[in-house]
C-alpha cells in the first residue's frame, strides 16, 4: 500500500493535484464532453485519449506525402524508412528492453501469431501451452487455432490455470505448480502480463524462470501492461512479448502494435519465422534478392511496409511518455490507484453491493481496479455513465462463476491525464448512489 495517508475530501484531492508535477500533461489531451464539461475518463484500459498534438502531426505527414510522395521514405526530418526507430527508442524504458529488441508493427493478434510461429514449436513429446484461464479472447482463439494447426487437440494441449474455488485471483504457487506438473510436455507458456478482467499483475519474472527450467519458451501478452506497469523484459529473460498501443499508450483505435524478441534469439538461424520484405536486412532490402536475410533484432520479424499514418499518433504519445518519464508516471499511478482504492473502500463499508477484486499490493496491479458487483451492478454502471463517468462494464465470467454476481466495473485512472479530483468526484457519485 502507498505510504501516503489519504483523506476523503475535495480539498485533499486538490492539494495532491497541485503538488503533482505531471498534472500539466492533462492539458495535452482531448476529453469527451458531458453537459459541456470534461468527462471523468476512466477507460484508458480500453482506449486511451487522443493527445492534442496528433492532428498537427498527422497533417504534417499528409503534407509530406503530398509534396514528396515516394521521396518521403528517404528524405526529410523523419524518413518513413526509419520511422520506427524513434518509436523503439522511446519504448525501451517503458518495456525494459534495448531498442533493437523492440519493433512497432501490425496489430496485436497478428504479432502474437507471428511470435507463436517462432516460439511454439511442438513435438509429439512436448506440445502443451500453459496459460491463464479466462485470458482475453484473442489469446484464447490464437492459442486454440495454433494448436489445431499443428495437429493437436486443444483439450489436451492447452493447460489453463484457474483461480481456486470461491476466489478470483491466481496464486503464484498454483501457476508454478502447473508449470512443474506439465513441464516435460510443455512447449510454450503464454500469460497476459496483466489480466484484463481482474487487473492482476502476474509475477512475470518467476513464471519465466520456471518455464525455462522446464525447457519451455515463455511469452507475455502485455496489452494491459504496456505503459501501465513496470516490466524488465530483457533482464527477466522473457523470450517474446506483444502488446497493443491504443490503451495506456494512447495511440488511437487499432493503433500499431509492438513486439519484443530477446536479443539471444535474433541471430538464431534455426529459429523459424514467417518473413516479409520489410523484415529483410535494410541496407540491401531494395536489391530485391531471393533468399530471406533478416534485419538485426526484432525488426527482422516485420512483414510489410509499415502504416505510417497509424504510427504518427503512437510517435506523439511516446514523446509525451519520454517527457513525463515512466518512473514518475508509475509513482503517480500507485498514489492515484491507492486513493481510488481508499475511497471505494470507504463507500463499500456502507454496503455489500460491490467489492474490489484486484490485488491490494501495488506491485501486483496497475491503475485498473475491478469492482465486482451484485445484481444491480449494471444499474450502477449506467448511473455513473449518466453522470459523466466513462468506464467499462464486463459480464461476470471468472472460471467457476456461481452466477451470484452480475458483473465487473473496470475503473482505470491513468496517471498521464487523470487527476486526484477525478477520483474523488467518482467516489462522490458512488456514495450518492449507495445512499
Amino acid at each position: 500500500m502507498s505510504t501516503l495517508t489519504y483523506e476523503a475530501n475535495l480539498d485533499f484531492a486538490r492539494k495532491l493535484d497541485r503538488e503533482d508535477v505531471l498534472h500539466p500533461f492533462r492539458e495535452q489531451f482531448i476529453f469527451p464532453q458531458h453537459n459541456g464539461k470534461d468527462t471523468i475518463y476512466f477507460c484508458g484500459n480500453s482506449l486511451g485519449l487522443q493527445s492534442k498534438g496528433v492532428a498537427t502531426e498527422l497533417q504534417k505527414e499528409l503534407d509530406r506525402w503530398g509534396s514528396l510522395a515516394i521521396d518521403g521514405f528517404f528524405t526529410g526530418d523523419t524518413p518513413w524508412l526509419q520511422y520506427h526507430e524513434e518509436l523503439s527508442q522511446n519504448l525501451a524504458p517503458i518495456m525494459g528492453a534495448s531498442p533493437a529488441e523492440l519493433i512497432v508493427m501490425n496489430t496485436l493478434t497478428i504479432n502474437l501469431h507471428l511470435m507463436m510461429v517462432s516460439f511454439y514449436r511442438p513435438t509429439k513429446e512436448r506440445f502443451k501451452i500453459i496459460m491463464e484461464a479466462g485470458a482475453f479472447p484473442s489469446d484464447q482463439y490464437a492459442v486454440e487455432t495454433q494448436v489445431k494447426f499443428h495437429g493437436f487437440d486443444p483439450a489436451e494441449a492447452i493447460v489453463e490455470v484457474s483461480p481456486r474455488a470461491g476466489e478470483e485471483l491466481l496464486h503464484d504457487e498454483d501457476i508454478l505448480a502447473a508449470i512443474e506438473e506439465h513441464g516435460d510436455q510443455t512447449a510454450l507458456i503464454l500469460f497476459g502480463g496483466v489480466n484484463y478482467y481482474t487487473g492482476q499483475v502476474y509475477d512475470m519474472q518467476a513464471i519465466t524462470e520456471a518455464g525455462h527450467r522446464a525447457g519451455a519458451r515463455v511469452g507475455f501478452d502485455l496489452a494491459h501492461g504496456a505503459g501501465n506497469v513496470p516490466v524488465q523484459l530483457h533482464d527477466w529473460n522473457v523470450d517474446f512479448a506483444v502488446w497493443c498501443s491504443y490503451k495506456y499508450l494512447n495511440s488511437g483505435p487499432g493503433g500499431s502494435s509492438g513486439a519484443f524478441v530477446h536479443e539471444r534469439h535474433s541471430g538464431d538461424p534455426d529459429l523459424p519465422r514467417f518473413a516479409g520484405w520489410w523484415g529483410y536486412e535494410e541496407s540491401t532490402r531494395f536489391l530485391m534478392r531471393k533468399g530471406f536475410k533478416p534485419a538485426a533484432g526484432a525488426a527482422g520479424w516485420q512483414l510489410s511496409t509499415p502504416n505510417i499514418l497509424t504510427m504518427v499518433p503512437h510517435r506523439v504519445s511516446l514523446q509525451l511518455f519520454a517527457q513525463a518519464g515512466f518512473q514518475r508516471l508509475r509513482e503517480k499511478s500507485v498514489q492515484l490507484t491507492g486513493y481510488l482504492e481508499y475511497l471505494i473502500r470507504e463507500v463499500s463499508g456502507q454496503t455489500d453491493r460491490f467489492r474490489i477484486i484486484t490485488p491490494d499490493a501495488p506491485n501486483r496491479r496497475g491503475c485498473q481496479l475491478s469492482v465486482l458487483t451484485t445484481q444491480e451492478g449494471k444499474d450502477l454502471f449506467d448511473y455513473l455513465i449518466d453522470h459523466g463517468v466513462i468506464l467499462d462494464w464486463r459480464e461476470h465470467n471468472l472460471p467457476g462463476d456461481t452466477g451470484q454476481s452480475a458483473g465487473v466495473i473496470r475503473v482505470a485512472p491513468t496517471p498521464m491525464y487523470n487527476t486526484f479530483e477525478d477520483v474523488f468526484r467518482f467516489a462522490e457519485l458512488l456514495e450518492k448512489y449507495v445512499n
